[in-house]
This record gives C-alpha cells, sequence and structure tokens, in this order.
C-alpha cells in the first residue's frame, strides 16, 4: 500500500485531466466500491434502472468541479453493476458520480444535477463545502457536494489484538456517545483529543475499573449534522449518509484516511482491555428523507430500488424519518451485509445493535416477514457468526416483536424490563407480578420459562430517553431547548420526583433519589439477561429533564465528570455490584433458565429453582395493592444459596427467611448509608429468621457456606 500512496500523493490536476495520462479500462462488478488494483482504482456501484453513469474524479475534497468526467457506457455494465478501473489513481483519490435515467412515479428518481457519494465508499471528504439545500431540487450541486475517497481495505489483525468474545452472561454493555463521552470539565483528555475515538481510548482505564465488557457506541457511520431543525444541529447521528464510512468530527485531525487507522487503534486498545465493541447501526432508514428531501446517495442510484413505496411514489416510513430501506430485496441487503463486513472484519467492530431493527423484517408493501433474508444471510456468514446481535424489537409502524423476533441469533432490547422495574419501584399499583416475570427472565413472554442466554438485553435507560438520575428527579419530560416547543421526546416515562420537580437541596429528596437509584441497578443486575447501562448514569449525570438530547451537543449531551462525593460513591456502589454479580452469575443467570414453577422441587430432574415469597416464606402477594415481594434461589440438596426483598411501600416490612444451611450473609442492604450499603466485606448476620426491609430499599443476602 506505500507504493500506491506514494503514488496519489503525486497526482496532480494536471496527470488526472490528461487523457495520454490516465487509462481506462472495463474493470469489475465485484468489489462494491473503489478498490485498488495492481493498475489503479476499480469502481463499482449498483444502479439497475440507470441509463447511463459518469464517474467524476476530483483534485480534493473542497473542488468545485471534477478534474475529469469519464463516462461508463455499456461496455462497462454487468447486470445491475457499473464498473471501470482507472490508472494512475489510488488511496486518496476522491470521486462521485452522476446517474442518468428516468423519473419515478412521483416526479422523483434519477437526477443528475447532482453529485451522489458511493454507498460503498469507506471514507468521505468535502465536509467544508457541502451543503445540504443544494442537494435537493434541481440545482447543481457540484460545487457543495460530499465526496469518496480511496482508501485501504485491510484487515483488522486480530492476531495481536483478538476479539475478548464474553459469554452473553458475562457481558455488561455500557452504552456511550463517542462524541460526549471524553468531553467536559474534568474529563482528563487532551483538548485535541476529546469528543474523539482517541479520547474514548484515553478512558478505558475507567471503564475497566468500573467492570463493563462491551461499550455500545451510538452511530459512528457518517451522518449528516445539518439533518436537523433551523439553529440545530444532529448530535447522535441516527442520521446516515453512509453504512461504511466513519463520521468525521470523531477523528482526530482532518485527513480522511486517518479515521479508520484510528478506529483501529481504539478497536485494539479494548481488546487489550477485554472490552468488546458494539456498533449501533442505522439501517432502517437514510439522511435522505422522503421524497422532498436531499439526493445524496441511495436515492440517485436507485430510489425505487432501496426505498418502500406505494405505486405513486409516496415514501412509506416506519422510521419516523421521512423514508424506509428495502432490506428485504436482494441488492439492498447485500449492500448492508457489506457495510457488516466492512465495519466487523476491516475495523474490527465485535458486534451490532440494530436501530429499530424490527423494520428490516418487513417485505413488500412493509408486510412483516417471518423469515426477514436479511437477518437470514447475516447469520449464514461465518466471517460474522462470532458476532454479538442486538435489536430494538420495535419500529414507528407499530410492529413489536420482543419474544418472538425473526432471527435467531439476535438478542432484543426489553422494553419490558425497563418499564415493569421503573413502575415498582415507582409505587404503581398491579406491578409485583410483572416483576416477578422480569426478574425471572421473563417467563411469561417465552413459553412459561426463561429467556435463556444471548436473548434478552436488559436496562433501565438510555439514549433515548431520562438518566437514571432524570427518573427519579422529574415527573415530565423538559425538552424545550430542543426548539419544538417541547412536543418531541416521549410522553410516557413512568417517572417520579419524589417530591419536588427537578434538583433539591431538602436532604431527605436527596437521600430517597440516591436509594432508588442502588433499588433501580440492584434490580438490574439481579435479574437474568445481559444488563445494559447509560453513560454516566454511574456518576449522577443528568441532562436537566431532557429526555431527547439528540440535538443537544453541550454538557447537557455530555458526558458528566464529577468532582462531588456522592457522585462517586454512586460509582462505587455500581462498582461492587458488578463484583457481585460475576460472583454470583451461576445463580443469577445460570446458562438454563431456572423454573419458577411451585411444582418444580417434586422433579429429580430440578436441581435449583426459583421461589418467591412475600412477608411470610412462600406467600407472594400478588394483589394490586402489593408493594413488595421476595425471592430466594432454592437448591435440592442446599436449601436456599440466596434471598432478595424488595420493599416499593412507603413503610417499613419485615421478612420471614426461608432455611439456609449456612449462616446468612448481607450482600445489599439499600437503606444503609453509602458505603454500608453494598459493604465491602459481606457481613454475617448469624441464624436470623427474618429481616426488616425499610421503605423503598432491597436487601440481599446469600449463603455463607458458597458452592
Amino acid at each position: 500500500m506505500a507504493r500506491l500512496s506514494r503514488r496519489i500523493c503525486a497526482t496532480s490536476l494536471n496527470q488526472l485531466s490528461s487523457a495520454d495520462v490516465t487509462l481506462i479500462h472495463r474493470g469489475r462488478p465485484w468489489p462494491l466500491g473503489s478498490c485498488v488494483t495492481a493498475r489503479g482504482v476499480n469502481f463499482s456501484v449498483v444502479a439497475p434502472a440507470a441509463t447511463r453513469v459518469e464517474l467524476l474524479l476530483y483534485a480534493d475534497g473542497q473542488a468545485s468541479e471534477p478534474a475529469r468526467v469519464i463516462a461508463l457506457g455499456e461496455e462497462n455494465r454487468s447486470g445491475d453493476h457499473w464498473h471501470v478501473e482507472v490508472e494512475e489513481t489510488g488511496i486518496g483519490t476522491c470521486y462521485g458520480y452522476r446517474v442518468f435515467g428516468p423519473l419515478e412515479p412521483g416526479g422523483h428518481g434519477f437526477n443528475p444535477s447532482k453529485v451522489l457519494l458511493d454507498p460503498c465508499a469507506r471514507a468521505i471528504s468535502g465536509w467544508p463545502v457541502y451543503r445540504r439545500d443544494l442537494a435537493v431540487g434541481r440545482r447543481t450541486n457540484s460545487a457543495a457536494c460530499l465526496k469518496g475517497v480511496v482508501t485501504e481495505r485491510e484487515r483488522f489483525d486480530f492476531q495481536s489484538a483478538p476479539r475478548p468474545r464474553h459469554r452473553w452472561r458475562d457481558s455488561v454493555i455500557y452504552e456511550l456517545h463517542v462524541g460526549g463521552f471524553s468531553r467536559g470539565d474534568g474529563c482528563g483528555v487532551a483538548p485535541e483529543r476529546q469528543g474523539t475515538l482517541l479520547g474514548l481510548r484515553d478512558k478505558l482505564p475507567y471503564l475497566k475499573d468500573l467492570g463493563v465488557t462491551a461499550v455500545e457506541l451510538l452511530p459512528l457511520m457518517a451522518f449528516d449534522p445539518a439533518d436537523a431543525p433551523t439553529g440545530r444541529q444532529n448530535y447522535w447521528g441516527y442520521s446516515p449518509i453512509s453504512w461504511m464510512a466513519l463520521h468525521p468530527a470523531y477523528q482526530v485531525g482532518r485527513d480522511p484516511l486517518a479515521g479508520r487507522a484510528q478506529l483501529r487503534e481504539l478497536v485494539a486498545a479494548c481488546h487489550r482491555h477485554g472490552i468488546e465493541v458494539i456498533l449501533d447501526v442505522v439501517y432502517n432508514h437514510t439522511s435522505e428523507g422522503n421524497q422532498d428531501g436531499p439526493t445524496l446517495s441511495w436515492r440517485g442510484f436507485g430510489d425505487r430500488l432501496y426505498y418502500h413505496q406505494n405505486a405513486r411514489g409516496d415514501y412509506l416510513d416506519v422510521s419516523g424519518c421521512g423514508n424506509t430501506i428495502a432490506a428485504h430485496r436482494p441488492l439492498v441487503r447485500r449492500l448492508i451485509l457489506e457495510s457488516l463486513r466492512c465495519w466487523a472484519l476491516e475495523l474490527g467492530i465485535d458486534g451490532f445493535r440494530f436501530d429499530l431493527g424490527v423494520a428490516l423484517s418487513r417485505g413488500e408493501g412493509l408486510t412483516p416477514l417471518d423469515h426477514p433474508p436479511v437477518f437470514e444471510e447475516m447469520e449464514a456468514d461465518p466471517e460474522l457468526s462470532d458476532l454479538k446481535l442486538i435489536s430494538e424489537p420495535w419500529d414507528c409502524g407499530g410492529l413489536y416483536r420482543l419474544n418472538d423476533f425473526p432471527a435467531r441469533r439476535v438478542a432484543t432490547w426489553n422494553g419490558r424490563f425497563r418499564d415493569d422495574v421503573r413502575r415498582f419501584w415507582k409505587g404503581d399499583s398491579g406491578t409485583t407480578w410483572p416483576i416477578s416475570q422480569r426478574l425471572s427472565g421473563s417467563p411469561d413472554l417465552f413459553d412459561g420459562r426463561g429467556a435463556g442466554s444471548g436473548r434478552l438485553v436488559n436496562f433501565l435507560t438510555a439514549h433515548d430517553g431520562f438518566t437514571l438520575l432524570d427518573l427519579l428527579s422529574y415527573n415530565r419530560k423538559h425538552n424545550l431547548a430542543n426548539g419544538e416547543s417541547n412536543r418531541d421526546g416521549d410522553n410516557h416515562n413512568n417517572s417520579w420526583n419524589h417530591g419536588v420537580e427537578g434538583p433539591c437541596s431538602d436532604p431527605a429528596v436527596q437521600a430517597l433519589r440516591a436509594r432508588q437509584q442502588r433499588n433501580l441497578l440492584a434490580s438490574l443486575m439481579l435479574s437474568p439477561g445481559t444488563p445494559m447501562l447509560l453513560m454516566g448514569d454511574e456518576v449522577n449525570r443528568s441532562q436537566g429533564g431532557n429526555n431527547n438530547t439528540w440535538c443537544q451537543n453541550n454538557p447537557l449531551g455530555w458526558m458528566h465528570w464529577p468532582s462531588d462525593e456522592e457522585a462517586w460513591r454512586m460509582r462505587e456502589f455500581l462498582r461492587r455490584l458488578l463484583r457481585l454479580r460475576r460472583e454470583l452469575a451461576d445463580v443469577i443467570d445460570p446458562a438454563t433458565p431456572m423454573s419458577n414453577a411451585a411444582a418444580a422441587p417434586e422433579s429429580s430432574l430440578v436441581r435449583r429453582w426459583r421461589s418467591w415469597h412475600g412477608v411470610s416464606v412462600q406467600q407472594p402477594d400478588w394483589a394490586e395493592w402489593s408493594h413488595s415481594i421476595a425471592w430466594s434461589v432454592e437448591e435440592r440438596h442446599g436449601g436456599a444459596r440466596l434471598w432478595c426483598g424488595m420493599n416499593a411501600y412507603h413503610e417499613p416490612m419485615e421478612f420471614t427467611l426461608p432455611i439456609c444451611q449456612n449462616p446468612w450473609l448481607l450482600r445489599i442492604d439499600t437503606a444503609r448509608p453509602a458505603g454500608e450499603d453494598l459493604p465491602a466485606t459481606p457481613e454475617a448476620i448469624g441464624g436470623a429468621t427474618s429481616v426488616p426491609l425499610q421503605p423503598r430499599s432491597l436487601v440481599l443476602l446469600t449463603d455463607s457456606g458458597g458452592g
């Protein structure tokens, strides 16, 4: 690659524009995108309905006109693919396309006035001159377009930095925003590295010490910051303009070729820390919006190919963003698979979380499919077989497939866990039975058995919603800063401010909120399934009641690096809680789901089961008015191994304990002061036959005999 790099650096505008120097060959249809060859670069794109294609070569990313236009004729076409090989080009070459063809129903489709970004480009240039508005309508955008950049396509060095490959039951996921995690006062990151991949690398010791095993990164794919209301910028990145290229704001420096190397550097460092990297990917829609949106890439190559539309050409939208990708079509899912392989095999990514992933299971006319081909193909790909795959089981068209997600290897975000656990600790009526199901692996959703390892990702909070502290500090959202008159964001949050809306100086309210944070975190970590944490929840991060900070690239949307003692106490509680979860993994989240059935002890095949209790052993109170529950894990020849009491009532309660062969050890009591609530050394409580639970508190006991 060094020879090619030197050659393109020496290539001048005169060379690019001289027909007797640059030689053109037919090229080949595979691989898609731009690929360095022995003679130059092979370019290939998909445009089934096009009648003519032009490859535009630019002297640099900010050039207003192409230095050379290469017309692709029928000799450059193989089926749906248009291709050409160009000599005297190489790594660093900037390029784009014009595509000609008929207009589609609705008056949209091919628009040769627009310079198009290659959907398979692995780097992008032209950001300083890019204008989204010029990609709309019939005006030319040649002077304000984005260009693809030819890059290497080398594979990640798994020999020196192998994947950690944690089992699902050993995994703890930490969701974060690369642009916000290493930002703000107290972050300890050099200014030029803040908000970048390398800035995140600098903070890996923090995450390793906390005890997480995976980071789930909000989208790294290049997106359009201008895809936002006037005066706002898109910050989260759920507005892709490319499925292959890295967003430039996350790299140090402006060289479009540097980002891939920096991402590899981050991933390698994560692997050496034993941390997996899961990437949030957006394949359900693009930044091109509906038929009135900009023509940036996909639309210009095949409007009717990539997007669900009706016969009139109206876009069908179940993404909430104006369009929906037709992922069931062969050429579209081929591009999605190519994107997954790019991130996983070239850049080392260990897994993917599919935004509104169930939308990818829709067929023609948005009909839900039980065997969506895009998931079947990714699951059949041997080089993707050891990745973690996660999806949201819902889309904006009302499809919700939590327990019957149409893919065998894809875990789903457990929204039922979030809602039922929040409602229980909030003190809602009729919540003891639902929370018992969530604490058991949701057997009510999986034919009476727990979901099993790798099926569910449990969470309390995520990027789209309240932070953990805000969940306990606000009764309603406060999103005026987003510029949409507080209309955006979810109105159904199951939150409770504990008597005061927002920040409060009352010590009693502060203490209750802190206790509730511990109750919620303990409930998450003591449940079967893979837990996910939100960036900053461990240090009392607040967004001021904003539950939709998608356009807040400022301290509101950044990580909180606190100096106050209470925040670090909360972090220490979570750190010890994660260590306790690892210690009790075989009891909390066994490889084979435990039975909840009362008849379990009668079967000689059942070695361990879960029993439910109220204030009296084996007498759970499932009534609408009940606000407390207890459960134990019991073994045929060992008695009770673990007991957990959960009191969401406003008065204390005394719980009788089941028989344990050894003295009980107190592991958690969230009513105790910080530091004592989860003691570093378990506290023996002797031959106690009952235990008091203070109002709105959780207690965990384990058998001192271990094993």
